[in-house]
């Protein structure tokens, strides 16, 4: 899954992304795999002896999405979080962000990290990468929680509703597939167009503060990170194609975890993924928007804390 002429993946301590400040988490270690041409940060802590448990992050979001669900998890597990290319403290090469091409870089650096079967926890863009980690690298998963997606080719709907009361929550869809005009509009203005996701998206207006606010924008506005943001939406077609075309061989095997809540973008998550997978439950996490750990983190604790228990 390498590049052979980047070599073999390794783990380093320098970030590529100097201009933004490192977000620190008690009992937590930075680190960086340089894997395919990319440098991907992770933030790693918990029992090293444990099952491990990978947790991607979505759109406008990094890692520290999951900063209320990690300490959590600690007692039992070896906890990874990781930006995704484009994201965070991780590079934002200009490539192929299909969910495919990107999986296999999430995957090897997994990898470089040590461990060879894991969990995956998803929120948003990240589901959409752990959905096509599965049909690529399922032998290696114990087992998928995904949380409050549209997976594209499966569940992501073709049409964008015109109706004012659905249409808030999927309208950046088109917005972001248009070339050039995000950027134009978007550059200099990240905080506000950050701001209005996580405010409205969330139940409560208040879930998050001004420095998360502040850490989100200046993730994106650095080196690229929109453009790269904006890269995943561009590639939705393509990762659609391939989702379609591994289901057409064979359908997901490992116990997925389909999480949704009661004010997010998808009713029932696990009901949205069964005809795709075999082995699908389900849970509705109460008093929750679209950014379910932020919103609910013991919940989500719990839930992936019986899905991990009950899939070893």
């Amino acid at each position: 899954m390498t590049d052979p002429a980047a070599g073999s993946p390794h783990v380093c301590e320098s970030t590529p992304i100097r201009d933004l400040p490192l977000q620190h988490l008690a009992g937590f270690t930075h680190r960086w795999v340089d894997v395919d041409g990319i440098r991907i940060h992770a933030v790693e802590g918990g029992r090293r002896s444990g099952p491990a448990v990978v947790l991607l992050a979505g759109f406008p979001q990094t890692w520290w999405a999951w900063r209320k669900v990690m300490p959590g998890l600690t007692h039992r597990f070896h906890v990874i979080a990781i930006d995704l290319p484009g994201q965070g403290h991780s590079e934002r090469p200009e490539r192929s962000y299909d969910t495919h091409a990107v999986a296999a870089h999430v995957h090897t650096a997994v990898k470089a990290l040590g461990v060879s079967t894991y969990s995956l926890v998803a929120h948003d863009v990240g589901a959409w990468v752990a959905f096509s980690l599965a049909l690529d690298f399922e032998c290696h998963l114990r087992g998928v929680a995904l949380l409050d997606a549209g997976i594209p080719g499966i569940t992501l709907p073709e049409a964008i509703p015109t109706d004012p009361d659905r249409a808030w929550k999927t309208w950046h869809f088109a917005f972001h597939v248009v070339p050039d005009l995000p950027e134009t509009l978007l550059a200099g203005r990240e905080r506000e167009y950050v701001g209005w996701f996580l405010k409205v998206k969330a139940l409560s207006p208040g879930t998050f503060d001004d420095s998360e606010i502040d850490h989100y924008a200046a993730a994106l506005a650095l080196d690229g990170g929109l453009r790269a943001s904006l890269a995943y939406y561009r590639d939705a077609a393509e990762s659609a194609r391939k989702n379609r075309e591994a289901l057409k061989r064979r359908h997901l095997t490992v116990p997925v975890l389909g999480i949704s809540s009661t004010h997010g973008s998808i009713a029932d998550m696990a009901a949205s993924i069964s005809p795709w997978a075999d082995n699908t439950t389900g849970i509705v996490v109460p008093d929750a928007g679209h950014f379910i750990p932020d919103e609910q983190p013991e919940a989500i604790v719990a839930a992936i804390t019986d899905f991990i228990t009950d899939c070893d």
